[in-house]
């Protein structure tokens, strides 16, 4: 029975860190970094968390790519030369949340032939381990008397960004979750 339950530990230990895996995604797809390509397409249906990695394939020399700002997306503008990755098989992680705006300063491949991606970045994917240690979740103050509370001027409102959703990340892995759960099961029921 111990050896049985080793198996489904096991299990549980190599299934769990695969969910929080980064992705890589090859820009374009088959096609590549080229011109004359749908990039909001492609992009419309991937979700991009922090840690996942963008490759950027092509061909050295015919084309480049330059992380640009939204304004500079919008605009056009081609970053200095040196600041271009050029290899033709360029791999940019994903470090923060937020908008990232991608274009080729190759000629007018931009803005002529669509040679430009905007994606958005979600923070990072939340394991269930993880999701049931957050901040929100620690235990409430067992002091004797509250504080006393003095009137303030409501805080200035400015919009902020949503706080991250832990149950997204259960959700999206459920699956996996009750694959591994059912297969540990059978392992300790033969």
């Amino acid at each position: 029975m111990a050896s049985k339950q080793f198996t489904a530990l096991a299990i549980f230990a190599i299934v769990l860190p695969a969910m929080a895996m980064a992705i890589e995604f090859t820009v374009g797809d088959d096609q590549g970094w080229t011109i004359n390509f749908d990039y909001e397409a492609w992009a419309k249906d991937k979700v991009f968390h922090v840690g996942d990695k963008l490759v950027f394939k092509y061909t050295a020399g015919r084309h480049n790519v330059f992380k640009v700002n939204g304004t500079a997306f919008t605009n056009y503008t081609i970053p200095p030369a040196n600041e271009a990755l050029t290899t033709g098989n360029d791999v940019i992680t994903l470090a923060t949340p937020g908008r990232k705006w991608y274009i080729c300063g190759v000629n007018d491949h931009c803005a002529n032939y669509g040679q430009k991606l905007a994606i958005t970045v979600l923070e990072a994917w939340v394991s269930p381990a993880s999701a049931l240690s957050t901040p929100a979740a620690t235990a409430p103050s067992t002091s004797a008397a509250p504080a006393p509370s003095t009137p303030t001027a409501p805080a200035p409102s400015t919009p902020a960004a949503p706080a991250p959703s832990y149950a997204y990340g259960i959700s999206v892995s459920g699956y996996q979750l009750l694959m591994a759960a059912m297969v540990a099961v059978a392992f300790l029921v033969v």
